[in-house]
């Protein structure tokens, strides 16, 4: 299925190309007919693309990577629930996507390269802890520590419309893949006969299939009535409970009738355990409007096909 409205093809620099959006963009964006360069710390560590260094700690980048380049995908960021959340690692997980994107932006003035397009990995965070209330992109953000990350950095992001770029951000939930991502240690824990909700699993759940996720990153490239901020999201989130039940079928495992209490994950994770305890539930319906069509949008389907391999 091509979700693309235009099928002309462009010449992209994709930085964050190792994480799990990152590796599986190159590679479908490429067999899309479009071109494909990385900026990255680790150049040597980049198989099948073209790759530059870049340094964001040391607003260090290869002016080389823009050359000829009309469109960028920044999916740049430290990994939000890698470990425990001190003050350093929070002010961490910040810069290195508010630098990134500044960095980015002094180079393309610098160089006067002909980007166009900047899109950019945003993250349902934004919203903050919203209990059953429909989130649109028109909606607040929130307070709490990753609404506030969010906010810093859609706010570098729309500095580019200085640069006269089209900009899209992408506000990504739950990235559902067999390797890399939470659904490894979901399915973990489930497979051990351990699967129950986590807190008091009414919380909503924007989860996305990659496959679906990689298809808007492409209509996003494509497609230039694309603009401004989208939910990445599948159209029928979930809440916690039935994300866990409908897992623990596809998985044949059972799951626990007790919930893990909410102050075992706090123990446990600190303030970090908003990532599982906050509640977004997303619309899609922009998405939807601008003609893309999910692969994916209901979550058995989704887990079947990835368990299915």
């Amino acid at each position: 299925m091509n979700n693309s409205a235009n099928t002309s093809t462009k010449s992209i620099l994709i930085t964050g190309a190792s994480g799990l959006i990152g590796s599986k963009l190159i590679r479908f964006l490429q067999e899309k007919g479009h071109t494909v360069a990385v900026l990255s710390r680790s150049p040597e560590n980049i198989k099948g693309a073209k790759a530059f260094h870049w340094d964001v700690e040391n607003k260090q980048i290869d002016k080389n990577a823009f050359a000829g380049i009309d469109t960028i995908i920044n999916l740049a960021g430290a990994g939000v629930a890698e470990r425990r959340w001190t003050n350093s690692r929070k002010q961490l997980i910040i810069d290195s996507r508010v630098e990134s994107v500044k960095l980015l932006y002094k180079a393309i003035s610098e160089t006067k390269s002909p980007v166009k397009t900047f899109i950019s990995a945003s993250a349902i965070g934004f919203y903050g802890d919203r209990a059953d209330e429909i989130l649109t992109e028109d909606s607040s953000g929130g307070s709490d520590f990753l609404a506030e990350c969010c906010k810093k950095w859609e706010g570098a992001i729309d500095e580019g419309a200085q640069l006269n770029m089209r900009i899209v951000k992408l506000r990504i939930g739950l990235v559902l893949a067999r390797q890399g991502g939470a659904l490894v240690e979901m399915a973990r824990t489930v497979n051990f006969f351990l699967g129950a909700a986590l807190g008091s699993g009414k919380q909503w759940m924007p989860w996305i299939h990659l496959t679906d996720l990689l298809a808007i990153f492409e209509s996003a490239v494509a497609n230039p009535e694309y603009k401004g901020t989208y939910n990445a999201c599948s159209s029928l989130p979930v809440t916690n409970s039935e994300f866990t039940r409908i897992l623990a079928r596809v998985l044949f495992r059972p799951v626990w009738p007790v919930n893990v209490p909410e102050f075992v994950l706090k123990a446990l994770l600190g303030e970090m355990s908003t990532v599982i305890l906050n509640s977004n539930r997303t619309s899609s319906r922009k998405l939807l409007n601008m003609g893309f069509h999910f692969r994916y949008p209901g979550l058995k389907d989704a887990l079947k096909e990835i368990y299915s391999h």
